[in-house]
């Protein structure tokens, strides 16, 4: 009998379904989505260990709520070398687009560190060139939040070609649209001169730094040794270098004091900085001012208690106040109205002018003119630092970039000598003789040459040579000096001062005076440009 043989059951694998076809919102969303998680959780998670907010949240604290548009969003770099052809995430390390900052129209871009390092690629460098054309088209602020590791190695030229392609637009737009720049995390190498070219830079304490060649190129050239911080920290660059005009404490600060910034600037070369109401009196009097300049002629005084107790509410904000602080630069309002404030400081150098302090006062006199911001100068200057150092170092040529600064300038200027005017410092600063609309003086103010100890020296010198009781006669023809050119009369009978005044009178004075002149036409001589001693 024949066995059969047991029946084998086949398995039949199962019919596989195909995948689920995702509709065209479902990819839109998942691309958005790739590209609002920047480099993924792990490198967000590290930036905001290193006490760094993500470029997304920098735009979103920045800005106006919910006025943020982005452009470019799904941007993807075009590079095939060193394996980046399966490294692709939409945004390509930069956030870019435009929004509102009170209101007003602003563009920007934000490095995303997450991202690649935030390192410049030439699609990225098109995102941010993207937003700078049309800023200049839409007569708007641009506004740079830096936090990179530079060119992207990969893309070898066509990265440093992008770096170009935005210096020329920052030189284009200069003067035109403010341009305003944040440093919060590395920026080196050519990623620099980006920044450099722009209105102002503000850096983040302890997580920023700028340098053009970084600290172990410096050990190998020339042997020295430096930390990142020393070399090209927030604090060595507000105080020493002066490339930065602002230092803050964290992200955040540094947001908010941009938002600040923005409200005292117009939006382009053509408008004018935005009125702010104020509850202040126009005529608001300050009796503490007739007793804040000392008697004393060498005594020293702080010209920013001055500039509080006269401009609205007493706020100002200053400028490059870690640089060069025998020059205060700054914005304020009077009667609404933004002004830039130019002041010597008595109590660092009594005041004197130095390198330093002429091209931070040149710079600042050349930015509020091009963007028709008034200038109201506070002046007390016994002359130009003296020493082989500033000679050598060049004090004529930079001394003549301030005079040039106040000279080009056809805004609106008010100057206000609280003491000292001697010497060339005195034409330098706002005279009335470089166009300077209103000149004012306080009754204690001196306008002289030099000082009376030094001309007596020069007119007397014969005779105190001679003389058996020189002391003596130095005091007389001292005194005799003083009672002639230590004031402001002299100068008021020429007509070079428009009216001493009572110091109490000041922002009366300052208010009336800009609201005089706010329609003041006044141009240079037609040329391409003028060739500033640089």
């Amino acid at each position: 009998m024949a066995i059969e043989k047991p029946t084998v059951q086949k398995r039949v694998k199962p019919s596989a379904e195909p995948p689920a076809r995702l509709s065209a919102l479902d990819v839109l969303r998942e691309k958005a989505r790739q590209a609002e998680a920047g480099g993924g959780p792990d490198r967000v998670q590290r930036q905001h260990v290193e006490g760094k907010l993500t470029a997304r949240e920098r735009v979103g604290l920045l800005l106006d709520e919910g006025s943020f548009e982005e452009l470019d969003k799904l941007v993807e770099h075009r590079c095939l070398d060193f394996g980046m052809a399966d490294q692709k995430i939409p945004g390509d390390g930069v956030v870019s687009g435009y929004g509102k900052i009170d209101g007003r129209l602003v563009y920007l871009f934000a490095q995303d560190f997450t991202v690649f390092g935030g390192s410049l690629s030439e699609t990225n460098a098109r995102k941010i060139c993207k937003v700078m054309d049309l800023a200049m088209k839409m007569g708007a602020p641009v506004i740079g939040l830096n936090d990179s590791g530079g060119a992207r190695i990969q893309e070898g030229v066509a990265s440093l070609g992008g770096y170009s392609d935005i210096f020329l637009r920052n030189t284009l737009a200069s003067g035109v649209i403010p341009q305003v720049s944040a440093i919060m995390g590395p920026c080196a190498g050519g990623a620099v001169y980006s920044p450099a070219i722009t209105d102002f830079n503000v850096m983040v304490k302890d997580t920023s730094y700028m340098f053009v060649t970084g600290p172990d190129v410096i050990k190998t050239v020339t042997h020295e040794e430096v930390t990142k911080e020393e070399l090209g920290g927030a604090l060595t660059h507000n105080s020493r270098s002066g490339v930065a005009h602002f230092a803050v404490d964290d992200d955040r600060a540094c947001l908010a004091l941009l938002r600040e910034l923005l409200g005292y600037l117009p939006s382009n070369n053509l408008d004018d900085a935005p009125l702010h109401p104020t509850d202040d009196p126009p005529d608001r009097e300050e009796a503490s001012l007739d007793t804040l300049i000392p008697p004393e002629p060498n005594k020293p005084y702080d010209i920013k208690r001055l500039i509080e107790a006269v401009a609205d509410d007493g706020r100002f904000l200053e400028v490059h106040a870690h640089f060069a602080a025998n020059i205060v630069v700054g914005f304020a309002r009077f009667g609404g109205r933004s002004v830039g404030v130019v002041a010597n400081q008595p109590a660092v150098l009594a005041g004197c002018l130095d390198i330093d302090a002429s091209v931070k006062g040149a710079r600042f006199v050349r930015f509020c003119d091009a963007f028709n911001i008034p200038l109201v100068i506070f002046e007390d200057v016994p002359g130009f630092l003296p020493g082989t150092a500033q000679e050598f170092g060049g004090i004529i040529r930079h001394g003549a970039k301030l005079l040039y600064a106040f000279a080009e300038a056809t805004v609106p200027k008010i100057t206000v000598i609280t003491r000292k005017a001697y010497g060339g410092a005195y034409c330098v600063m706002a005279s009335k003789h470089i166009r300077t609309d209103l000149n004012y003086a306080y009754p204690m103010a001196e306008i002289a040459v030099m000082g009376p100890e030094g001309a007596v020296n020069i007119l007397y010198r014969r005779e105190l040579a001679s003389s058996a009781d020189s002391d003596a006669l130095r005091a007389q023809k001292a005194a005799e000096f003083r009672e002639k050119f230590a004031n402001p009369y002299v100068a008021a009978d020429r007509g070079f001062v428009d009216e001493v005044i009572e110091p109490r009178h000041t922002r009366r004075k300052i208010v009336a005076g800009l609201e005089m002149t706010q329609n003041k036409r006044d141009q240079n001589p037609p040329k391409k440009h003028g060739n500033i001693p640089l």
